[in-house]
């Protein structure tokens, strides 16, 4: 294994899709994220230089916005955490 030059690093020329020997699930991956989360993050929303408590309802309104799909998956998730082992106890205690 040859490391290279370590004390220079050379950079690519932007981004690239990383070298894998699963392509097809780094392809669903990707796609269960831009379905997920198509918008790109609002930057102008950060301003590091103010505080806290200067997030007015549009930007707190937007941000949920952002982060929907995200929130989605979770209920989804927590649903499934939920629903899961209850109907499996009822298939196993109530076999009529």
């Amino acid at each position: 294994m040859e490391l290279g030059n370590i004390s220079k690093p050379t950079y690519g020329s932007g981004l690239e899709a990383p070298g894998s020997s699963t392509p097809g699930l780094v392809t669903v991956a990707h796609g269960f994220l831009r379905l997920v989360q198509p918008n790109p993050l609002p930057v102008e929303l950060f301003n590091f230089g103010q505080s806290q408590s200067e997030f007015n309802q549009e930007d707190i309104h937007e941000l949920l916005l952002y982060e929907l799909g995200f929130l989605v998956c979770a209920a989804i998730g927590v649903l499934f955490i939920i629903l899961v082992p209850l109907v499996g106890c009822c298939f196993c205690c109530c076999r009529c």
